[in-house]
């Protein structure tokens, strides 16, 4: 064969072909496997690019630079509280629950109330001074809200406090700082 001749394709009878015996349609074999990976490589490039949006404002949020503020909330009037007393309320939102607890003669602290092993509420108790998960028999310190005892590693989430004018407002929520 000289190189001006063209080829002709080798054709084979579908009967005899047991690749393609069952295949009807035209160009059904133009998707091989490198076409297949780079429709895969591409569609993988497409869902990582349309993410990025929410891992940076997820990474802005973590580093603090979200600039989140919340609502100022009156939760108590600070004569109404003994030593010792708590009160529960729901900050920031209304569906978040939060526990304040008067602690000494000024001084107020206030938690989320929700364990952060799984969540379960967590309740003051006066006589032993500590923070009570009864899911896991978890402990917290109630002075700052670290673990004591139990499955739980990290300290519960702290609500900024503010008493003004003979009242106990929550101003905001701290950063968790590992």
């Amino acid at each position: 064969m000289s190189g001006q001749e063209e080829r002709q394709p080798v054709r084979v009878d579908p009967k005899d072909d047991n690749y393609t015996h069952n295949i009807h349609k035209q160009n059904e074999r133009s998707l091989d496997r490198r076409g297949f990976m780079k429709t895969m490589v591409g569609a993988a490039g497409v869902f990582a690019v349309s993410t990025l949006p929410w891992g940076v404002i997820a990474g802005k949020e973590l580093a603090g630079l979200g600039g989140k503020s919340h609502a100022r909330k009156k939760i108590a009037d600070a004569a109404a509280l003994k030593v010792g007393d708590t009160v529960e309320f729901a900050y920031p939102g209304e569906h978040e629950s939060a526990l304040l607890i008067k602690l000494g003669d000024n001084k107020y602290v206030a938690y989320q109330n929700a364990c952060t092993h799984l969540r379960c509420p967590v309740f003051y108790q006066k006589d032993s001074n500590e923070m009570i998960c009864p899911c896991h028999h978890g402990k917290f310190d109630p002075s700052n809200g670290k673990p004591l005892a139990g499955p739980p590693r990290r300290p519960l989430p702290e609500i900024v406090l503010a008493v003004e004018s003979g009242s106990i407002y929550a101003t905001g929520v701290k950063k968790y700082e590992a």
